[in-house]
This record gives structure tokens, C-alpha cells and sequence, in this order.
């Protein structure tokens, strides 16, 4: 065979070993499809997110396909009805999934973004894979959706008794906000996500929960004239979660999703951070020093009680207290005899 023979023959098998393999990838790779919830819908943040998620999927061995749906509980529904294999959704929803990972939410529980991302990496690692599984379902990441803060129409109240006869919106399936308004005498008003922001503005509720993202684009200014405020320390950190069903996935997937997760953390909290910056100053409300203390006990008796009627996962609350009194070891909480 001459040498011209050789580089045919040469470059026959290239080819054909080339081939053999892109069909062997193409078998590997598994078709996923997912419900994505973005409130904005298909021009929202979730479309860029999703175009590079797309190709670390394939990467790991998943051809990623997705629906865009502006409303949590279909996405969600469509999930419980197989029509999908995986959805995201704010961490209190994923409590229906997994009582651990859906207890993070819980009041009070997390100080700021470093408590939240020291939580995060600690349950997105390896040792914690176990938790994130409860029967069909698993965790395929978690980030952070963002700080809430309570706005106000009366910037007057410094505690959390005064509260009592307002009108506050509360999200449906939330069964804390039942508890809440109880404890305080306020009345609820049942709300979706974002009408209890054009709630609020247009003074059918006197208070509402909201990060600071959507104060620009939903003129929430309008609310907190003439009297209102927004207070500075938020009341509870919440974060978007990932569900999947784990059968679907190849073997390693969900660890190499989660990683990447705690990877883009700062990436995600100076997207929901930023927006504070353009809050004028004027709106903040600072609690004094001498009644700061009564939220931290207030927030802390209700996760106490939360936990012991199950709402919140107990071994959740546990661990959000280790991280606190990791960082200040000093806190009364962290010696105390019904420490949670």
C-alpha cells in the first residue's frame, strides 16, 4: 500500500472513529425538561440564566430543554404532574419537597448573605448529598433569591406589637403567615407575589414583604408616600431552590450542579444587592439599639413555636443557629436553655 493509500486509509478511520464517537455522546446524553418559573416570563433574567445552563447540561451529560412560566404554583403543578422533570421556585415552596432545604426561609434565621453563603456551601457539598434527597425528589441546587425587607406606610412602628389591626399581605400556602398575624393581631390579606406589591401601593395593605429588586421597576414609592418606610434589617433571607426528579438525571449530575451553584454565589447576590443602592435613603428605617432586641426575641420565640408545630424542620433551625453563633459566638442565643 502506497503512502498515499495510507493517509486515505488514515483519515477514513479518523473520521469514522469520530463519528462512532459523537453517536456514542449522543447516546449518552439524557433529555431533560424543565419548568422555569420567572415572574418577568421569557424576557426575565431565567433566559440568559438558562442559555448557560444549557451547556454545562450537556456538558454532564443532559440535553436541557425548558417552558417558561410566569406564574410559581403552575410551574410547580406541572412538575407534580410529570410534565416536566425539574422546576425552580422560592425555598418555601420547596418544603413540600424537602422539609430541610425548604426550612431556610425561616424567620429571622439568617443575619445576612454570609450566614446564607456559608449555608449553602455546606449543604451543596458532598457530605450533605443525603439531605438533599427525600424519596423521588432531590435538590439539584440552591442559590439566593434575595434579602426581604418589610415596607411599611407608617414608618412610626419600632416593634413588632405595634403591628397590631395593620393590614398585611400574606402568600397563599404559606402556613408561618397564618401563625404570624395571629400572634400580632394584624389582619391578612390574601395575595400572589406581585399584587400584593400593587397592594401595598395603592394602600389595601399596610404592609408587605418585598427584596429590594423589584422597589424601581413597581415604583413601590408610591406605597411608602407620605408616611411609609422600609426597614434596614431584613427579617428573613429566602432562596431559589431547584427540584428534580433524581431517577432522571445521569449519576453525578446533581453534585456537579450543585458546585457550580456555590460557584456563581457573589455572582447572584450582587444582582439582588445592587438594587438597594438606588433605594434613597430617606425610606430606610433603622430600629434603635435598646428595641432591636425585641425583634431578635420576637423572630426567635416564632421559630421555636414553628418548629415544634412542624412547620420548620427542626434539624434545619439547628443548624441555621450553629452558623449564627459561629459567627457571633457572643449571642445570648447561643447559651440559652431552649436554644433552638
Amino acid at each position: 500500500m502506497n503512502s498515499k493509500s495510507n493517509i486515505t486509509l488514515f483519515l477514513l478511520l479518523s473520521i469514522l472513529t469520530s463519528f462512532m464517537s459523537t453517536r456514542l455522546l449522543a447516546q449518552e446524553v439524557v433529555p431533560i425538561h424543565m419548568c422555569v418559573w420567572d415572574p418577568i416570563g421569557k424576557a426575565g433574567p431565567a433566559g440568559q440564566i438558562m442559555k448557560e445552563a444549557k451547556i454545562y447540561a450537556y456538558k454532564w451529560g443532559v440535553d436541557l430543554s425548558y417552558e417558561v412560566y410566569t406564574d410559581e404554583r403552575i410551574a410547580i403543578d406541572e412538575f407534580k404532574l410529570g410534565r416536566c422533570d425539574a422546576v425552580n421556585m422560592l425555598g418555601f415552596r420547596a418544603r413540600e419537597f424537602n422539609s430541610f432545604t425548604g426550612s431556610l426561609g425561616a424567620i429571622g434565621a439568617i443575619p445576612s448573605y454570609e450566614h446564607l453563603g456559608i449555608i449553602i456551601k455546606s449543604l451543596s457539598s458532598p457530605k450533605a448529598a443525603k439531605l438533599m434527597r427525600v424519596g423521588e425528589y432531590e435538590v439539584l441546587a440552591m442559590g439566593p433569591a434575595g434579602a426581604i425587607f418589610m415596607f411599611t406606610r407608617d414608618k412610626t412602628i419600632l416593634r413588632p406589637k405595634d403591628f397590631a389591626g395593620k393590614r398585611v399581605a400574606v402568600l397563599d400556602g404559606i402556613p408561618e403567615s397564618e401563625y404570624l398575624t395571629q400572634k400580632h393581631g394584624m389582619t391578612p390579606v390574601n395575595s400572589t407575589i406581585f399584587n400584593s406589591i400593587l397592594k401595598f401601593n395603592n394602600g389595601t395593605v399596610d404592609l408587605t414583604a418585598a427584596p429590594a429588586i423589584v422597589y424601581e421597576p413597581f415604583e413601590m414609592h408610591k406605597g411608602l408616600e407620605p408616611d411609609g418606610g422600609i426597614y434596614r434589617e431584613p427579617f428573613l433571607y429566602i432562596t431559589m431552590q431547584v427540584i428534580a426528579r433524581w431517577e432522571k438525571f445521569p449519576e453525578g449530575f446533581f453534585q456537579k450542579a450543585r458546585n457550580k451553584a456555590v460557584e456563581d454565589y457573589s455572582k447572584f447576590v450582587k444582582f439582588l444587592t445592587d438594587p438597594e443602592a438606588t433605594i434613597p435613603d430617606k425610606y430606610w428605617i433603622d430600629i434603635p439599639d435598646h428595641l432591636y432586641d425585641y425583634w431578635t426575641e420576637d423572630f426567635r420565640e416564632s421559630r421555636l413555636e414553628l418548629g415544634e408545630r412542624g412547620i420548620y424542620d427542626k434539624r434545619t433551625l439547628k443548624l441555621l443557629r450553629k452558623v449564627r453563633c459561629k459567627l457571633s459566638p457572643t449571642s445570648a442565643e447561643c447559651t440559652a436553655s431552649n436554644r433552638e
